[in-house]
């Protein structure tokens, strides 16, 4: 990975932990003797707008912006936003997304229809997409709000960056009675397998 640009977007919507996610990342790179860059978007995030990140990695990094069609992987934190993130992608990109459902307000003023079946739309798209029922593993943690540690997790097998460091940057960016939650998330993307993620 120091060799070339890992370019990783992240998207979710207001509320989902994006932004935390993306300064974990860069953390990371830091801590792991890497340069990153990272560029921020906030949509109406009080409202459950669209959220995205742009974090860039690599051993020398000059721009924090991802152009369309250059993201490595696609880290999606609601579904229906992975597939509007879709046209960033890279041909042979890694697409990792929750099964979370959140429809957005501009669905009442039509300037957005939400698909029947999200789901089965990604895959017609991306028929490799890795996705994650993020909110029952979240649920059964105890804390809805563990979708975005779970799905690091799940990233983690695609950065070459030892488990060790991404659980010392959890402790250190994670809010302390929060930690061991946000740590047992982590442990549960990461024991998910291609084979039990759910692929179709």
């Amino acid at each position: 990975m120091a060799e070339t640009t890992t370019n990783i977007l992240i998207v979710g919507v207001g509320g989902q932990g994006v932004l935390l996610a993306s300064e974990i990342l860069s953390l990371l790179a830091l801590e792991s003797g890497l340069d990153v860059k990272k560029s921020e978007v906030h949509g109406m995030s009080q409202r459950g707008g669209v959220v995205s990140s742009h974090v860039r990695i690599g051993k020398k990094v000059f721009s924090p912006t991802i152009n369309h069609a250059e993201a490595d992987v696609l880290l999606s934190f609601e579904v229906a936003e992975c597939i509007r993130a879709l046209p960033w992608l890279k041909p042979g990109g890694t697409v990792i997304t929750s099964h979370t459902q959140l429809v957005p307000p501009v669905t009442t003023i039509g300037k957005f229809s939400y698909p029947d079946d999200p789901i089965a739309l990604l895959k017609e798209h991306a028929p490799n997409a890795k996705d994650v029922d993020a909110d029952t593993i979240a649920s059964e943690l105890g804390n809805p709000r563990l979708v975005n540690t779970i799905l690091l997790g799940v990233l983690s097998h695609s950065l070459e960056i030892p488990e060790s460091l991404w659980l010392d940057v959890i402790r250190k960016r994670v809010p302390p009675k929060f930690v061991d939650l946000n740590l047992k998330a982590f442990e549960s993307g990461r024991a998910l397998t291609f084979e039990n993620i759910k692929t179709g």
